[in-house]
């Protein structure tokens, strides 16, 4: 990356036609750059990488190999979707790799936040250098670098970066979107024809459900996370919450407590459900959801999720807590 600085005379891309624009002159520049060569994409399925997939799509078709990685950490559906839009609806050239039980042996009984992140990222990089190896001709790799990652973390950010990758796939970056900042992206993307679950999708942590699962990991509460996550997020958007809060998730942490369901004594999970707003990350407030709608998420969590028997709600604002809790 060479020009790491957004040009003063780029309009800022808030409209459709902004939009067309924008996606006109980047196939431009991608073909140019690219030539008939195949470039390599991970595809995690959130806004960035999409939007990237999405435009080289139209740029290069299938020269463009896609590797979406299921580690087992994403959301319900999620694996799937991705599978839906690009290669039954976009016809694009997509490699799945169902790496759920490498990553799940791979955390058992870590415990330490930092640990499990550095084991998950690692993992996620042995594994996307072994789909590497088995394309051939591949001179390029895409990522969805975008502008505050620049201004954030220098020229390459971890989270999109494959950048642990050996030195002798020396892939050339393409990197459409690293003027953009997210909601140009957004724009993009919705131009791009890209659902909008996934277009306006929520920030979603690298580790994903990982740090969701707090302590070790155990497949149990895993499921527990990803099930009373998919009942909020329902919830949310059937009550019109969906898009005016920021952020909105469960976590379940690794202690049982004792509660009663259908007249007999349980020893099961707790839930906690967390909603903020913020503006910058950097200070959160807490959405004060109506309480009946938080008994109805309640009721639903306790039944429909296995090995839960009780749900709370997080007030603290941030600061004194983090908007993620690991």
């Amino acid at each position: 990356m060479t020009n790491n600085k957004r040009p003063e005379q780029m309009a800022r891309i808030d409209n459709a036609s902004l939009a067309q624009k924008f996606i006109q002159e980047q196939i431009a520049a991608i073909k140019a750059q690219v030539g008939d060569k195949k470039v390599l994409l991970a595809l995690s399925g959130g806004v960035d990488s999409s939007v990237v997939a999405a435009l080289l799509i139209k740029a290069i078709g299938k020269n463009l190999v896609c590797v979406h990685v299921n580690h087992g950490l994403l959301r319900k559906g999620e694996p799937e979707q991705v599978v839906e839009v690009f290669r039954n609806q976009m016809n694009a050239n997509l490699v799945y790799v169902d790496a759920v039980d490498r990553f799940l042996d791979k955390l058992a009984g870590v415990a330490e936040p930092e640990k499990k992140r550095k084991i998950i990222g690692a993992e996620f990089i042995r594994v996307f250098e072994e789909e590497a190896r088995k394309q051939d001709d591949i001179e390029f790799l895409a990522q969805g670098t975008i502008y505050p990652d620049i201004l954030e973390s220098g020229p390459v950010k971890a989270h999109h970066n494959v950048g642990g990758l050996p030195e002798d796939l020396r892939f050339e970056l393409v990197e459409p979107l690293k003027f953009l900042y997210k909601d140009e992206v957004r724009v993009v993307g919705k131009e791009l024809g890209l659902p909008d679950n996934m277009v306006y999708r929520q920030p979603f942590p690298g580790p994903g459900l990982g740090v969701r699962c707090l302590g070790a990991i155990t497949r149990d509460r895993l499921e527990a996370v990803r099930e009373s996550d998919a009942i909020l997020r329902e919830e949310f958007a059937k009550n019109g919450l969906e898009g005016k809060v920021w952020q909105y998730f469960t976590v379940v942490p690794d202690f049982k407590s004792v509660g009663v369901k259908e007249g007999k004594r349980t020893f099961e999970y707790p839930v906690i459900l967390r909603a903020v707003n913020t503006k910058d990350a950097m200070t959160a407030t807490v959405e004060d959801v109506p309480f009946a709608l938080l008994q109805h998420i309640t009721d639903r969590i306790t039944k429909e999720v296995k090995g839960v028997n009780r749900v709370l709600y997080d007030l603290t604002p941030k600061p004194c807590g983090t908007i993620e809790w690991e």
